[in-house]
This record gives C-alpha cells, sequence and structure tokens, in this order.
C-alpha cells in the first residue's frame, strides 16, 4: 500500500506526531499539508512549518506550509483552499492539533478551559467539516484523529476533567461523523498510543526526563497512521485504534525499535487501562 499522490491535511504538523505521520506518507510520494501555528522558532520548541516542509520534501514528498489557527474557521478554509489549488484535492484529514493541560477544576482557569476546547473538540469538529467536500471526491477518503477509546470511567476524569472532556469530545465526534458518513465511504477514526510518547509534551511534564525514557517514539503512531489509511474506508471507521495493535495486525512482532529505551518497562499512557492486553513483548506499567 502506498501513499504517492495521495493529499494529507495535517493540523499541528510542524512537530512531534502530525511531523511523524507526514514523514511517513512523505517516503510514499504523497503531498502533505503542514496545517500549524509556528511559522517562527520557539524558543522552547523545535520546529516551524518551514523546517517541517524541507523535512517532508527531503524525504520524497511535497510540501505546502501554512499557518493555521484550528480555532479560527476563516484561518483553517484559507488553508484547505490553498490544499485544494496546490494539489487539486484533499484525501486523508489528520486532527492532530491538541492542547494539554492536567490540571484539577481549581486550578483550571477558564482561559485554559477555553484553548483546549476550541483546539481539541472544535478544532477536530472545524477541520474534519471542511475537508469533508473534498474528501467526497476522494478515493478511499480517511479522517482521522488523535484520540482516546471512549472509556467514561470516573478514574480518567477525576484528576484533569476539562482536558479529559475535550480530548473525548474528539473522540465522540469521530464516533457520530463515521456513522453520519458510513453511506458515502468516507472513514472516521480515533487512534491512541498505548504508552506515551516521546514529544513536547511528555519533556515537560513533571518528572519528564525519566517519562521520555519509558516513551516510545513518534514513528510508532506514524506508522500505525500509515496503516489505517490503507485499509477500506468504507469498512474501516468507526473504530478507537491503540498503535501496537494496529501494526500487530499488519504483522509487526518486534517493537523495541519504537523505544526510546528498549531495555525499559514503557510507561502506560493517559486513558488506557495497564491490564489490557498487550501484543506479545510489550511490557508496560503504570507511568
Amino acid at each position: 500500500m502506498s501513499l504517492k499522490g495521495k493529499t494529507l491535511f495535517i493540523t499541528g504538523a510542524s512537530r512531534g506526531i502530525g511531523l511523524a505521520i507526514g514523514l511517513r506518507a512523505a517516503r510514499d510520494g504523497a503531498n502533505i499539508v503542514i496545517a500549524a501555528k509556528t511559522s517562527q522558532p520557539h524558543p522552547k520548541l523545535a520546529g516551524t512549518i518551514h523546517s517541517a516542509a524541507e523535512q517532508i520534501e527531503a524525504a520524497g514528498g511535497r510540501a505546502l506550509p501554512v499557518v493555521v489557527d484550528v480555532r479560527d474557521e476563516a484561518s483553517v478554509q484559507a488553508a484547505i483552499d490553498a490544499a485544494v489549488d496546490r494539489f487539486g484535492g484533499i484525501d486523508i484529514c489528520v486532527n492532530n492539533a491538541s492542547a494539554i493541560s492536567l490540571s484539577g477544576t481549581l486550578e483550571t482557569d477558564m482561559k485554559r478551559y477555553d484553548l483546549m476546547h476550541q483546539v481539541n473538540a472544535r478544532g477536530t469538529f472545524l477541520v474534519s467539516r471542511l475537508c469533508i467536500p473534498h474528501l467526497r471526491a476522494a478515493t478511499n477518503p480517511h479522517v482521522l484523529a488523535l484520540c482516546p477509546p471512549l472509556d467514561l470511567r470516573p478514574e480518567w476524569f477525576a484528576a484533569h476533567p476539562a482536558y479529559t472532556a475535550s480530548k473525548y469530545g474528539m473522540s465522540l465526534y469521530m464516533m457520530a461523523m463515521a456513522a453520519e458518513f458510513r453511506n458515502e465511504g468516507i472513514a472516521f477514526n480515533g487512534l491512541w498510543p498505548r504508552t506515551t510518547i516521546a514529544t513536547a509534551a511528555v519533556k515537560f511534564a513533571p518528572g519528564g526526563a525519566e517519562l521520555m525514557e519509558r516513551s516510545r517514539t513518534p514513528e510508532i503512531l506514524a506508522d500505525a497512521a500509515h496503516a489505517i489509511f490503507g485499509r477500506p474506508a468504507r469498512s474501516a471507521t468507526g473504530q478507537f485504534y491503540l498503535d501496537d495493535e494496529v501494526l500487530y495486525a499488519e504483522g509487526v512482532t518486534d517493537f523495541s525499535r519504537y523505544s526510546r529505551n528498549p531495555s525499559a518497562v514503557l510507561a502506560v499512557d493517559l486513558f488506557v487501562d495497564p491490564a489490557a492486553p498487550a501484543p506479545p513483548g510489550v511490557r508496560v506499567g503504570a507511568p
């Protein structure tokens, strides 16, 4: 399966998981729309839309870097229009952009609350909504959100209600749109990591240095997303996938290459039950 010639619209693709998904598709010769906010270097976060574009093109793809605020309808529409003008359409939409604050109710001010809900839930709805008219014309169209499996156990909410609700909002939209557009053959799915992923969100978290050593690299999600995009959109829809389950189903049995430290016990990510069965040889524990 190849994504050669396909156009992917990826939010938050200037670094981390979004960039990794773009680079994997670029190796096939895909067109990557890098829809992100960072156009100038950030003092703490590596990567801009321009540096990401250089990496995409060096990997074999074609890149369109566009400054996008997923909270702003006009900004998203302008980026989609630019993508269609440049590449002729959109085949795959990836809702990767996300805001995080693992804080309790009293510690979450409303500015932070609004940011998480506007970027995560509202942004996913908006970007998906504006991509759908173009996905209708695509062959095997997919919408993928980096969102957790729907599991409404109170333990996932207690420590950070606002963040959890915003991420589950993304999941609910994937479930709803999968049902709404099933007869049109557009796939809507969620993808989530079993373990923490070595990104800035983990690096700057409390105990980040140790947690980074117990994390996998973003490439595991990129490979899992690539596999999902190759599945038939009419049947592979309405699912909430874990990254290593996708790859195990594709025949991957050695996951050590994705680990920052192959000898470490991996830290299970939020919204994943540590007792849930993992592929053979995968060792996970509490973060």
